[in-house]
């Protein structure tokens, strides 16, 4: 049985793409180093061929162990910090994550593929590419203008990879999503944090004007990118993974609430929207060219926009009921340090 590594699994992509996995025959080993944003409920109690290493991927010595003993076919790098605002607040932490962490995994690897060849998917952002105001989509190529310190650190890890890529030979590729959706989704993040304040009857706070602009893809479609990456992707290149569901903020809300008053009939409450102070250096669009993907690698995405909100609002009813988040911090304000 062929292994592969999920780094950052106990996250919200990396544990649907563990799921997805799961029914495909393979020995999946989930490193996670278990932040605020990890969650064990993300894992199936029933999951077979499975193996959880609680790991920091800045430990070589540990990350070096584990390909030895696994000979993985390949490694998905979903350990990261994500979240804007919190880098806005303490950037230092996604320095040590999405920089150093990479580091330290390339160059485990580096060591280890001299006996044994794998694929290395690195995932990263939409973000890298910049404010795109005056352009249509970012495609593979385009320059890196990354506005926030997450970005930036992300963008520093793409650099990495591919310096390792042409340097070392390492058997990478990167892939570059937009902003996902979907189960399991920490409620910090802006669709379960609407969905939140809608189930418990709160106004919904969208920064500055709404006008912002992001390409939402369900978590399932981009985690059946990636398998398809690792399974017919060519090393050393770049993939763009989007869904083509463009909106700006105030469109998206009230689709959510369109979409949550079909689920839920007997909805009485006028949900409003607030528009609170902005984030510091908020990017105005993000939206991606994934034509390379489509023609390449004869991927597209599965779900309507409206299809995957649906699910995803039915599984928040569900779960928030359930204290399944049990860290609560997602109810405080941040990223407004300057």
């Amino acid at each position: 049985m062929e292994a592969i590594i999920v780094t950052g699994g106990l996250g919200f992509i990396g544990s649907n793409l563990i799921k997805i996995l799961s029914n495909k025959r393979y020995f999946i080993i989930n490193i996670d180093k278990v932040s605020y944003a990890s969650n064990f409920n993300n894992i199936p109690k029933n999951i077979k061929n499975y193996k959880f290493y609680k790991l920091n991927i800045n430990n070589q010595n540990q990350i070096y162990e584990i390909l030895n003993k696994y000979k993985p076919k390949v490694i998905y790098n979903l350990a990261a910090e994500t979240h804007v605002d919190k880098s806005i607040d303490g950037p230092k932490e996604f320095i040590d994550s999405n920089i150093l962490g990479v580091f330290n995994l390339l160059e485990a690897i580096r060591n280890y593929v001299k006996k044994i060849s794998l694929k290395f998917i690195h995932i990263s952002t939409d973000e890298v590419y910049g404010d795109i105001v005056g352009k249509i989509k970012s495609k593979e190529g385009d320059c890196y203008k990354p506005s926030s310190p997450y970005a930036a650190s992300k963008a520093s890890s793409d650099h990495l990879v591919n310096s390792y890529i042409r340097t070392y030979k390492i058997p990478g590729i990167i892939t570059n999503c937009c902003n996902n959706y979907g189960p399991n989704q920490y409620p910090e993040k802006l669709i379960p944090r609407i969905i939140y304040n809608i189930i418990n009857k709160k106004e919904i706070p969208i920064y500055g004007k709404g006008e912002n602009v992001r390409e939402w893809i369900y978590v399932d479609d981009h985690c059946n990118g990636l398998i398809k990456v690792a399974e017919k992707g060519i090393i050393g290149e770049n993939y763009n993974i989007g869904s083509e569901h463009v909106f700006n903020n105030i469109e998206l809300t009230k689709k959510i609430i369109l979409i949550y008053k079909k689920i839920d009939q007997n909805i009485k409450y006028n949900y409003k929207i607030k528009f609170i102070k902005d984030r510091p250096g908020h990017d105005l669009k993000y939206s991606l060219d994934s034509s390379k993907i489509k023609k390449k690698l004869k991927w597209s995405c599965q779900y309507s926009f409206s299809e995957g909100i649906e699910k995803t609002i039915k599984w928040y009813i569900k779960n928030f009921n359930n204290n399944y988040f049990k860290n609560k911090d997602y109810k405080k304000r941040i990223g407004l340090k300057i």
